[in-house]
């Protein structure tokens, strides 16, 4: 059970700092379904936003969990840069609260580590890039930092050889096609491609070539030929429930911002899980784990931000 302490003012700057960091986490279609509520100025809760749950493509919630364990990762890492050891408890009250995911005691202090700080200045560099990547390979010490930023989350990151990743695509784009008959799914995705989700301006152009790593959510511009042998890593977890996708969410973001560091760039394609999570399908029991993430991996261009919620909508007041 959760002791219930007075509201913060949502006005309070070290505060507000945590919550905008938090807000600016990668979500799945840029969902952002995540709300916060401050206790006593020591205890952030944070929240899931069912309005912003994708229904149809999403209906174990599975997407949802990892986007907001995404966020709590950016939280935890401001905390951490302003001179505090945050505390965090998972889903401390699932049966009386199921929409509370975690509470975070940033009322410990203490000191800022070179890491938090680089991480917490990554926080606004980190981008989904859809555009085409450079043919250049990602050098193998800097894909060991990846797998060890998912490990630190107890979360596995395993990157994909060319053969592999070849049928990956293949996958992809098989699923793409079943979805695309689906007009529940259709509908959804649509829904999400205005101002508020994925703008045409983050969308990326069309693919020109044989290869097309990037998810296509109907309104890309312009066509170009992206790298013949995108560079596939798929983020996994020993379980497959609420727990687990939360630390594939905070797996997710370490990993993001140390690749964003690095000058990596990535972006998601996540066809198979959306088709294997709405036919309620089960993956084979393997030692790799249970796959939650998709990621392509490379160089790419500067590429513009998808639109951020603003903190006012994100704090919530004590009930």
């Amino acid at each position: 059970m959760i002791t219930s302490y007075p509201t913060a003012h949502p006005t309070d700057l070290a505060v507000r700092r945590l919550i905008v960091a938090a807000g600016q986490a990668a979500s799945v279609n840029n969902t952002q379904p995540w709300r916060f509520r401050v206790l006593h100025g020591e205890l952030v809760e944070l929240l899931a936003d069912w309005d912003r749950w994708l229904r149809v493509s999403d209906p174990r919630g599975r997407s949802l969990h990892v986007s907001c364990g995404a966020a709590l990762l950016n939280l935890r890492v401001a905390a951490r840069a302003a001179g505090r050891t945050p505390g965090v408890r998972l889903l401390p009250d699932p049966d009386r609260r199921p929409d509370l995911l975690a509470v975070t005691q940033i009322g410990l202090r203490g000191r800022p580590s070179p890491e938090s700080r680089e991480l917490y200045d990554l926080i606004p560099v980190r981008r989904t890039n859809r555009m085409p990547f450079l043919d250049r390979p990602v050098p193998a010490p800097v894909l060991a930092e990846l797998r060890a930023a998912a490990a630190l989350e107890r979360a596995r990151l395993i990157t994909l050889d060319r053969h592999a990743a070849m049928d990956v695509l293949d996958h992809a784009a098989i699923a793409e096609d079943e979805l695309a008959r689906d007009e529940e799914y259709l509908a959804e995705l649509r829904a999400w491609t205005g101002g508020r989700g994925v703008p045409p301006y983050v969308q990326g152009p069309m693919a020109g070539g044989r290869v097309d790593p990037v998810r296509d959510f109907g309104r890309r511009r312009g066509e170009a030929a992206f790298e013949p042998y995108p560079r596939l890593a798929v983020l996994t977890t020993a379980g497959d429930g609420p727990l687990d996708w939360l630390r594939a969410g905070q797996a997710l973001q370490r990993v993001l911002l140390v690749a964003a560091g690095r000058g990596v760039s990535a972006s998601f394609l996540n066809q198979p899980l959306d088709l294997r999570d709405m036919r309620r399908r089960t993956d084979p029991r393997t030692r790799h784990g249970h796959p939650q993430m998709i990621l392509r991996l490379g160089y790419g261009p500067v590429v513009a931000r998808a639109p951020r919620r603003p903190v006012g909508d994100l704090v919530m007041a004590e009930s």
